[in-house]
């Protein structure tokens, strides 16, 4: 009888153009190596705590029964509040697959071969530690934002705060991709940036024209 395929689908996610994707494509690598037939990359550089991410969201689309969705982190899945992170992987298990994630235990496999009691201690338990991880991820979120508030109230009172620096790169990679025809929902996709930001950086350029 022939062994059913492992099929994988992976998740790379970044939150700044200045972060680079390539450390995280050897996950690709190893997810082949590991025996899985990688079934699509999902690559974008957006902020974990959004979930209107627009290849993330096409991934959970494209999820069949069986397949298991591959990143690096359970951060580089979720930084939402634990509510609205529990939302979104029960999207993914909706689709019938599952996270396999460092860090994260998957006790799937012997919660399934288990009945009675043990199989619910072990579901249990699972549920559990996937609570936790999120909710670590969403806590590093807010510790990271409350020390970047803290700098720059710091830095206000030093008269050295000069405001957030323009990200000159997207807005290039913006107006170049408007210029060329895209659509604004594109363009974002392309850009690796919000639809907002598509209009704002759009309608300036615009402007000055």
């Amino acid at each position: 009888m022939a062994i059913p395929m492992k099929v994988a689908r992976i998740y790379l996610r970044v939150s700044t153009d200045e972060q680079d994707l390539s450390r995280q494509a050897e996950i690709e690598h190893s997810t082949r190596a590991a025996g899985y037939y990688v079934a699509g990359v999902y690559r974008e550089k957006a902020s974990g705590a959004r979930a209107d991410r627009p290849e993330l969201l096409r991934m959970i689309a494209d999820l069949r029964p069986d397949e298991v969705v591959v990143a690096e982190k359970i951060d580089r899945i979720s930084r939402l509040p634990l509510a609205e992170a529990e939302q979104l992987v029960a999207s993914i298990r909706a689709q019938g697959a599952r996270l396999a994630v460092p860090g994260l235990v998957d006790l799937s496999d012997l919660a399934a071969g288990a009945d009675g009691v043990a199989k619910i201690v072990l579901e249990s338990v699972q549920e559990l530690l996937l609570k936790l991880a999120l909710q670590m991820a969403r806590d590093d979120y807010e510790t990271r934002r409350e020390r970047q508030r803290q700098g720059v109230q710091l830095a206000k009172v030093a008269g050295k705060y000069t405001g957030r620096k323009a990200d000159l790169t997207t807005h290039q990679r913006i107006v170049a991709l408007r210029g060329a025809g895209h659509t604004i929902e594109r363009t974002a996709e392309l850009a690796g940036c919000s639809i907002s930001q598509v209009k704002r950086i759009w309608a300036l350029h615009r402007a000055k024209t």
